[in-house]
């Protein structure tokens, strides 16, 4: 395919920036159109970094007008309003990437149970490709909708996935204890995200009701043929960006840690966003880039891996640029090495 044309639905937030830096730097998009709800004007007038790099203009645009300038929209709506939105965007022959939860689960009533709203749209929610390029490639190039994968999600099942398909790890009794930078809680302000109140402190919260726990839980059944259940529990970290999972899983039979890391390494050897390292990684190895780092250590008998990546981009933006180039033809990598 030739250039195409791109929106953004829902603009103003953090990951909507991080997806416009690398549209505006990719050879094949073009981007013709960037909807809000409450602003107007000039990007760079929401993004100040984005100043001289475009002239789209803010506005608020029907499914049919985005249709009219756009080929591919990428939806960055909160959950509930970009399924309100999502039937009328495929409707007018978009091409979408969802990155909001809406289309992620594939059960209606799991939905409503972990977001508290009855889904409008159920009948996509069996049928959708969850967007995970390393797990579900050769289905994405085909599909009008790709549901994004969420920033704990991507993290958690990368790291996990090669072990429970090779059937190295027992699918039940893992614990992910995963860290995330302020801006995995959206630009919208908070109390609990105010500097005040979250810099210089480290907070547990979603005790056993995050809403990732289901998605990670789906998936990795998936992969492994078998009913995975995990413990999950995320951390708020004073940092910007940036994920770190530590994750402890049980053995089916002895291991060393040159075994867990030859099976991350066969798995792997062909993915260019997926690096399987010997070091202990960092958040600030794979800042505003779109590689998640990961390596294992076996320790008393249990499988320890640890897996980083940066929220706004392999955990949202970065991703979403993957399922958009897949869908459209071009290299899975255009616009996202830097």
């Amino acid at each position: 395919m030739g250039v195409m044309r791109v929106a953004v639905q829902g603009a103003t937030g953090y990951t909507a920036l991080e997806l416009l830096r690398i549209l505006l730097r990719h050879p094949q998009a073009e981007l013709t159109v960037a909807t809000s709800r409450s602003e107007t004007g000039l990007l760079s007038e929401v993004h100040p970094s984005l100043t001289g790099r475009s002239d789209v203009r803010m506005s608020q645009l029907s499914s049919e007008e985005i249709a009219e300038q756009a080929d591919v929209c990428f939806c960055c709506l909160p959950h509930v309003a970009s399924m309100e939105s999502i039937p009328h965007l495929l409707t007018a022959g978009l091409k979408v990437v969802d990155l909001s939860a809406d289309y992620r689960l594939r059960d209606p009533g799991v939905y409503e149970q972990w977001y508290g709203h009855v889904h409008t749209d159920p009948t996509r929610l069996g049928t959708t490709i969850y967007g995970l390029p390393e797990l579900y490639r050769e289905q994405i190039p085909s599909q009008q909708l790709v549901a994004n994968p969420g920033c704990y999600t991507s993290t958690s099942i990368l790291a996990l996935a090669p072990l429970l398909k090779a059937g190295m790890i027992e699918p039940k009794g893992i614990i992910i204890d995963a860290k995330s930078g302020v801006s995995g809680a959206g630009r919208t302000p908070k109390l609990g995200t105010l500097y005040s109140e979250c810099n210089e402190s480290l907070s547990a919260y979603g005790v056993g009701n995050h809403r990732h726990t289901p998605e990670i839980e789906q998936v990795l059944s998936d992969v492994s043929n078998s009913k995975v259940e995990v413990l999950f529990t995320p951390h708020l970290i004073p940092m910007d960006r940036g994920i770190l999972a530590t994750i402890y899983a049980t053995p089916t039979h002895p291991v060393t840690t040159a075994d867990v890391t030859s099976v991350l390494r066969e798995h792997y050897a062909r993915e260019p966003f997926v690096r399987v390292v010997e070091h202990l990684p960092r958040t600030k190895d794979v800042a505003h880039t779109n590689y998640c780092d990961i390596t294992a250590r076996v320790v008393r008998g249990r499988i320890l891996i640890f897996a980083v990546l940066d929220n706004l981009i392999k955990g949202a933006a970065g991703v979403a640029v993957q399922n958009f180039n897949l869908m459209c033809g071009f290299d899975e990598s255009t616009g996202l090495v830097v």
